[in-house]
């Protein structure tokens, strides 16, 4: 495989690089003094792309967050800006638009839309309604800030005066790459799909115009990516359905429509190995690592997730208090620390999904508990930093998704963990086509099966355990975030 500096180089030489995405890789947030500060920006996205901004000098184009990143870019009109944080190569460009086409776009079509029906999360008898207020939406939400963002691509590459390679992330701005081509028809444009693409009937209960113009414009781009393969074959399927005019090449996993031939690949993302070992040998990880060490157990479950209905946490709680029902000899042997970050907690569903949480965590403890044994341990924090100093100390990782695009904590535990810990995964989060062979498997709603996986975990031998742990560790190193960009970059020197 190709060094990802000399491909950066070799793509640059004669080409500038453009990025998009809706968070951006830094906030500005105003001082108490009403100064801008500059922080990293949050998310997988940023955190996928940090190791490129790193490594090569392109401009990155996201939304404006707050008021410190419309102060710095005087309201989206004032020029791009150098990336003030340490070892950034990149500029920054923001796209501002009005607050209520934000809230449409964001707070309508983007997460209660596109989100849930991607990751299989509606309640069809009862959610979503695509009411006036929808369609209203997206004509006068998404559309507008996917056109805002085009806006600001095409300015960019005018202003380069080269030819440009636009690289646009994720169900945000799935309009852009035609927006783009028709202005842009000499730029070579990927979209990568970082979540989900479901299969076409599940597409039908949202209208036809929306899912056809999605489908279309992606067809606009010169590579469209995805994390598995059972995504890349629901997106052909899709395109074969909505789109009766495209060619759809299976053996060649290629899209022709209208001229344009779109080449969909499947990259699944992974971690920065070694900032992930960094944070986990820091001086504040070990210093958590010390506080968290005098909870082991004989056996220590452990979780890390956002509190979203679609990380089954609920089940993996009713699977841990079926196995102390069952397995009374293991009362006072076993801990579960759960890691869990509120999330969304403006929408009803996330408010009651994690008031669910917490009322069954008291109930198991209420249950099985001692006054010397507290069966779930819960952390209910945004503590990054905390959570991987507990993965250091799994004897058992629970990631059980019901339908995740990666899931990185799958990745994560692996290359951190001190005790040969063995993971327990659902069949459906991303993670498992590349760790198949190693995890404990489990189907998500099954919670007899994941009692059982959870029970094989905690008495496995040790020789066994050690062996699936090295084999993890070893996949993650060998297909590192790097290892995702330069495959991409390889696919995109290919097409140029």
């Amino acid at each position: 495989m190709a060094d990802l500096n000399q491909l950066c180089e070799e793509i640059l030489a004669h080409r500038s690089l453009i990025v998009t995405s809706n968070r951006g890789p830094v906030e500005f947030h105003a001082t108490p003094e009403g100064r801008p500060e500059p922080r990293r920006g949050s998310g997988n996205i940023v955190t996928a792309l940090n190791v490129l901004a790193q490594t090569a000098p392109f401009t990155w184009i996201s939304s404006a967050m707050g008021e410190g990143d419309r102060a710095v870019s005087n309201n989206g009109a004032g020029p791009k800006i150098k990336s003030p944080l340490p070892n950034h190569k990149i500029d920054l460009r923001y796209v501002v638009t009005p607050r209520r086409v934000y809230h449409k776009y964001y707070n309508v079509v983007c997460n209660p839309l596109l989100w849930f029906l991607q990751h299989y999360m509606w309640n069809p008898p009862y959610n979503p309604t695509v009411d006036a207020s929808v369609h209203n939406a997206w004509e006068t939400g998404y559309v507008p800030v996917n056109q805002a963002f085009a806006r600001q691509v095409v300015e960019e590459a005018k202003e380069s005066g080269k030819p440009a390679v636009v690289v646009v992330q994720d169900y945000h701005m799935y309009l852009l790459p035609e927006m783009v081509r028709k202005e842009l028809p000499g730029a070579l444009i990927h979209h990568y799909v970082h979540i989900p693409w479901p299969t076409p009937r599940y597409w039908q209960m949202v209208p036809r115009f929306m899912v056809r113009s999605v489908c279309a414009a992606l067809c606009h781009a010169d590579m469209v990516g995805f994390q598995t393969p059972q995504d890349r074959q629901s997106f052909l399927d899709s395109v074969e359905e909505f789109l009766p005019a495209a060619e759809v090449d299976r053996s060649r996993n290629e899209v022709l429509l209208e001229d344009q031939r779109t080449r969909v690949g499947v990259y699944p993302t992974s971690i920065n190995v070694e900032e992930v070992r960094r944070i986990a040998n820091s001086p504040r990880a070990t210093e958590y690592e010390a506080r968290l060490r005098p909870y082991l157990n004989e056996a220590t479950i452990v979780r890390i997730d956002r509190a979203e209905p679609n990380k089954n946490v609920i089940r993996g709680f009713k699977a841990y208090d079926l196995l102390l029902s069952r397995h009374p000899e293991l009362h006072g042997k076993v801990t579960f620390w759960a890691f869990l970050v509120p999330s969304r907690t403006h929408i009803r569903q996330y408010q009651r999904y994690m008031e669910e949480i917490e009322g069954l965590i008291n109930e198991v403890n209420h249950k099985h508990g001692t006054q010397d044994w507290q069966p779930i341990r819960p952390f209910m924090e945004n503590n990054y930093t905390q959570a991987i100093a507990g993965m250091k100390l799994y004897d058992v990782l629970l990631v059980n998704p019901i339908i995740d695009g990666m899931n990185l904590v799958a990745k994560e535990g692996p290359v951190v963990n001190t005790r040969d810990g063995v993971v327990v995964l659902s069949e459906t989060s991303g993670a498992y086509n590349e760790m198949a062979g190693e995890a404990l498997a489990v189907a998500p709603t099954d919670v007899e099966g994941t009692t059982d996986a959870l029970y094989q975990a905690i008495t496995m031998s040790s020789e066994e355990r050690r062996v699936r742990a090295e084999a993890l560790s070893k996949k993650v190193q060998e297909g590192d975030i790097r290892h995702w960009l330069t495959r991409q970059l390889e696919d995109i020197g290919s097409l140029l």
